[in-house]
């Protein structure tokens, strides 16, 4: 397989890649064949696909607006994947020029496209590091260098939670993560379920299953499991909901049916 210029050395084209999956899904070039295969097959169970990492960014957006509207500019987006048009420093900016924000994402796609896309914007910078390892992203050079941890942040943990099993303590991860925040803090978060997918739970669980055999499990967490997550922070209104009822632009009851598929909210620590 060639290796197309983008593609950092090192990086095995021939093992899906969960970033370059969503990149796919949301109609971006930074994927592989062997990622392509990996969707469709993901898509065979469940088509709307796409329509849920649509909806994702949407909110994702509407989150971002409303963390700039608090007065928080500083935002620390884990799990930031490759870069596709409306980034979260692309949308702060249009309320806040002075925003500043760390991306962090473990693949070396991401990483090295992101760092393409920020090169030369002295107030953004992507941290190669793992959610898993939180101290890691804390004590990184980018945070240390760009986010004053003693002024309020926007945490993003948007559609990433779900790729930690209850192994890799995710619970523990987040929490750490909420403890070095100053208050005014935001956790801004989505997160898969079976709650509102529109086919039978038994259908669904055939996209899981391709997700487990390319070693990326995607975790289905229920409603009071992706509460947890916001223990120790103040859910803002609408509260936990599905991603098109939180604050939508337009009227919910026109969004696609796949898109009310699992769960959004905001926290604000006190």
């Amino acid at each position: 397989m060639d290796r197309p210029a983008w593609a950092p050395p090192g990086i095995d084209l021939s093992v899906p890649s969960v970033s370059r999956i969503y990149d796919y899904y949301l109609g971006g070039s930074h994927n592989f064949e062997v990622d392509r295969e990996a969707a469709r097959r993901a898509m065979e169970f469940l088509p709307g696909l796409p329509k849920i990492m649509q909806a994702n960014r949407a909110f994702m957006r509407r989150a971002v607006r409303h963390a700039v509207g608090e007065g928080v500019t500083q935002f620390l987006d884990i799990g930031s994947g490759i870069p596709t048009f409306g980034n979260v420093h692309e949308v702060a900016r249009q309320a806040a020029p002075d925003a500043r924000v760390v991306y962090v994402d473990h693949d070396p796609v991401a990483v090295a496209h992101s760092k393409a896309v920020l090169d030369g914007d002295d107030r953004a910078d992507i941290a190669a590091a793992d959610l898993r390892k939180p101290h890691d992203i804390l004590n990184s050079p980018e945070v240390g260098r760009l986010l004053d941890l003693d002024r309020p942040v926007a945490l993003l943990l948007v559609a990433v939670l779900h790729f930690l099993e209850d192994a890799d303590r995710p619970y523990e991860a987040v929490a750490t993560l909420r403890d070095a925040l100053a208050p005014g803090s935001l956790l801004i978060l989505t997160h898969a379920s079976f709650d509102g997918i529109p086919v039978p739970q038994e259908q669904a669980g055939g996209t899981v299953g391709v997700y487990r055999d390319i070693r990326n499990p995607l975790v289905m967490r229920s409603r009071d499991e992706v509460a947890r997550f916001f223990d120790g922070l103040a859910l803002v209104e609408p509260g936990l909901v599905s991603m098109p009822h939180w604050r939508p632009d337009t009227p919910p009851e026109q969004e696609d049916p796949y898109a009310f598929s699992g769960f959004a909210g905001v926290g604000r620590k006190g």
